[in-house]
């Protein structure tokens, strides 16, 4: 049995950032950013007023006049400058004039016919955005990134219509097990409906691969390598059940007749002990317990940053962050502990039930408290490390 250090040291070693592709902009939400994106145009592309009012030229000391000589509204700039003495009306975004030192804004002067006349000292502000104060030609917006709504926005004002991403991960789910029927099937008094993978294509999907549910294996070498087969040209294959020591659990003996070469099995955490790695022909295989939250715990800890390395992000454990105990936390077991908890700003507390079978208890959860082996108790108050979610 190895540690969870180990157990992602040995993970990261089977993944290789996939190859690049370039997508329309509107489509690139998400997706991680492969190569520097570089902007086309300045913003503003022109020295550009901020306010509505009046561009002026010179001293604007209370009731100095001048007379209005046009207008440059967005889209429409004046056509010439402004000199001494005269003023442009001007509206936000709009260009201003060649000679422009201030926008003097509408209400700090009164206007009769085409003469305006400033009222109180206006502030210290021009109230000018100057060109490029945004950004310049070249600036770059750096890879890799996972690419955010104001990231596409900037990326937009850049006029970068396209731009390259890594493809996105092909993941295939394989279910196993007698028990186990699709929902919206008839279970038999016997049977339970598959839970697990669906939990588990939606974090997938959500972090930017591609997670493909193949039908249910059944406790069959031929049924597992039907199945086997169908994930061929995923990246990664996750089977879910059928990897422990019981007389029904093939999937280990079926992988390593296909082929597999296994990296590890066990690993001392709870939940989420059974968990089996290795390689598969061309893409990596992780083997899940069966039990849901075992599942889904092991998702969070191992399939999230295996995802973000295929997508050519840093491989780097989960982030954690610090958070103190509400209640007092009892002494750890031998193996490291991730436990369902509430994270309430900076207080956590860990939900009663803590037994892998409990989707309603994982449901209500929104982190993973992480309890080193062998801890101390602990008392109220008292700082650890978590996984939001």
């Amino acid at each position: 049995m190895i540690s969870v250090t180990e157990a992602l040291s040995q993970l990261f070693a089977l993944v290789t950032p996939l190859e690049a592709e370039t997508v329309p902009l509107q489509d690139a939400s998400g997706r991680v950013l492969r190569q520097d994106a570089v902007a086309r145009r300045d913003q503003p592309p022109f020295t550009a007023s901020a306010m509505d009012g009046y561009a002026v030229a010179g001293d604007t000391a209370p009731g100095t006049s001048f007379e209005v000589i046009g207008e440059a509204a967005a889209g429409h700039a004046f056509d010439g400058a402004v000199g001494a003495g005269q003023a442009v009306r001007i509206f936000t975004g709009a260009p201003a004039p060649q000679g422009t030192t201030r926008i003097v804004i509408q209400e700090d002067v009164t206007r009769d016919g085409d003469t305006i006349t400033v009222q109180d000292a206006p502030d210290t502000a021009t109230y000018l955005r100057p060109r490029g104060g945004d950004f310049a030609i070249g600036t770059r917006l750096e890879a890799p990134r996972r690419l955010s709504p104001t990231d596409i926005a900037l990326l937009a004002a850049m006029n970068v219509p396209r731009v390259q991403v890594t493809r996105k991960p092909r993941v295939a789910l394989i279910s196993t097990g007698d028990e186990l029927v699709m929902p919206g099937g008839t279970p038999a008094p016997d049977q339970i409906i598959v839970s697990n993978t669906f939990g588990l294509k939606a974090m997938i999907d959500a972090l930017g691969a591609e997670a493909r549910i193949l039908p249910i294996a059944r406790d069959t070498r031929s049924s597992l390598r039907a199945v086997f087969d169908l994930a061929r040209g995923a990246d990664l294959i996750v089977t879910i059940g059928g990897a422990s020591v019981g007389d029904h659990d093939l999937v280990g003996a079926v992988a390593a007749e296909m082929g597999m070469d296994r990296s590890f099995y066990k690993v001392a955490m709870r939940p989420g002990k059974p968990l089996m790695a290795g390689r598969l022909g061309n893409a990596a295989m992780v083997g899940l317990p069966g039990n849901p939250v075992s599942a889904m715990v092991c998702g969070q800890v191992f399939l999230r940053p295996m995802i973000d390395g295929y997508l050519g992000l840093p491989l780097a454990p989960v982030a954690t962050r610090p958070a103190r105990l509400a209640v007092d936390l009892p002494a750890g077991s031998p193996r490291e502990h991730y436990m369902r908890a509430v994270l309430d700003g900076d207080r956590i507390t860990p939900l009663s039930r803590q037994d892998s079978s409990l989707l309603t208890v994982l449901s209500q959860a929104n982190a993973l408290l992480v309890q080193p082996p062998r801890s101390p108790a602990m008392p109220a108050g008292t700082e650890v490390r978590c996984i939001p979610f």
